[in-house]
């Protein structure tokens, strides 16, 4: 991005900010950053919170809420840009929220849409190589996740009626990043992980099924009703932002418990067919293999795993294609890769850079690997080949609302949608 471009994206932040009042200084705001799990941790913070009797807004990828209103993200934007984010803020100052809970992802720091947020709680989940060329190479990325937890003590701490807000870190300890994130100055820091053994927070995984996850912390047992181990992470994040907010033990259970599935993140479609079927916005090779392994362990070794994948275009992160296609070539038993976003790039040739990973990996065309661009067909062609027991999971898009292709078209579309339409045609074909 040239230096123009960022000044106008810089004064335009300011700019809203202050047409909206300075929403952010009468909220407490939690910002959430990291590579994978920061929209299932914004909703398990704001569960917790609200558990704790708080009222809460929320901005992420899958939902937007304001108070007891909540509606899907349909912008395909996890920061929304031009002001919208301040609006947001005024409107949850206006419904009488304490907290607004900020998913911010790397191109929105980038194009300064974390300017006037005002962050008081900075949360790192962790981090791989996503968006890394966008951002001139991983530590770069890095740098730039920073800044939000730089800003906090550059700003001061708030004082919302008679109370001082600290300005508190929390960190995925578990995750080689954390440390860099922890260096910044701030009131309070708290670690969180499940593997070493100093993290001030610290989960025992008990059980984990399609339906749940069971684990404990100090003993205490925990549940969430939500599929894989990983996502004993996300309810960590959230128990510690709980735990800096003065929420009770009990509070932060019912908080988590009351969470059903998160749109889009692991959601099993279920149309009474006898085998399984998933979608799940894994779109980079971190998630990629946290999904399947997941999957493989629900599933077992005698069950196949059918992979639909794929990748954006646009230019975008260009080298993590063949890593996806080698980890889904591993990690699965069938590989069938297809359209996601191209824009303006050729799809074949995204799918290409994908299918060398996965041929790489041992997989062959037409045999265990296919290449097919219409993501419709695609989705169809897997549930054709799954058997009772089988598990096809449908990744990177999650609730996106539309394909992007060339030209700036947008083709209305939702995974989950396409999917029980496809089960409903395959299972008249069979018959």
């Amino acid at each position: 991005m040239n230096v123009f471009l960022r000044l106008y994206h810089w004064k335009l932040a300011w700019l809203a900010y202050l047409w909206y009042g300075r929403p952010s200084k009468k909220l407490i705001v939690v910002g959430v950053t990291g590579t994978k799990g920061k929209s299932s941790a914004c909703r398990f913070i704001a569960s917790v919170l609200e558990a704790g009797g708080y009222k809460v807004g929320m901005l992420s990828t899958v939902e937007f809420q304001i108070g007891d209103k909540r509606w899907p993200n349909d912008k395909k934007m996890t920061m929304l840009g031009r002001g919208q984010i301040q609006k947001m803020l005024r409107g949850m100052v206006r419904a009488g929220c304490q907290y607004a809970v900020v998913e911010t992802s790397s191109e929105g720091i980038l194009q300064y849409r974390h300017i006037g947020l005002n962050y008081d709680v900075a949360v790192f989940t962790n981090l791989g190589t996503e968006h890394s060329e966008r951002h001139g190479g991983f530590e770069n990325l890095r740098r730039d996740k920073g800044k939000i937890f730089a800003g906090l003590k550059k700003y001061g701490n708030k004082k919302i009626g008679e109370k001082i807000v600290e300005k508190i870190i929390i960190a995925n300890i578990d995750d080689a990043n954390a440390e860099y994130f922890l260096q910044f100055p701030a009131d309070r820091k708290i670690s969180y992980g499940i593997i070493l053994p100093n993290a001030d927070i610290r989960g025992h995984i008990v059980e984990s099924t399609i339906a749940k996850t069971i684990f404990t912390v100090d003993g205490k047992k925990y549940e969430a009703n939500v599929p894989a181990a990983f996502n004993v992470y996300n309810s960590l994040a959230a128990m510690a932002v709980a735990k800096s907010q003065g929420v009770s033990d009990d509070k932060i259970y019912s908080g988590l418990s009351s969470v059903r599935g998160i749109p889009g993140r692991m959601e099993f479609i279920e149309e009474g067919q006898p085998y399984k079927v998933v979608v799940d916005y894994a779109h980079e090779p971190m998630s990629l293999a946290e999904l399947f392994s997941s999957l493989r362990r629900f599933v077992g070794n005698k069950q196949k795993i059918i992979s639909v994948i794929g990748s954006d275009g646009g230019g975008r992160d260009k080298l993590k294609r063949a890593e996806m296609g080698r980890i889904a070539g591993e990690m699965t038993d069938m590989v069938i890769i297809a359209d996601v976003n191209c824009f303006d790039e050729d799809p074949m040739d995204i799918a290409e850079m994908i299918a060398v990973g996965a041929r790489n990996a041992g997989k062959k065309d037409g045999t265990d690997m296919l290449i097919e661009i219409d993501r419709k067909i695609a989705i169809e062609k897997a549930l054709e080949i799954a058997e009772p027991g089988d598990v096809v999971a449908i990744t990177a898009k999650g609730t996106e609302p539309f394909i992007a292709v060339s030209g700036g078209k947008k083709i209305p579309w939702d995974d989950r949608t396409v999917a029980r339409e496809a089960i409903e045609y395959v299972a008249t074909k069979k018959n």
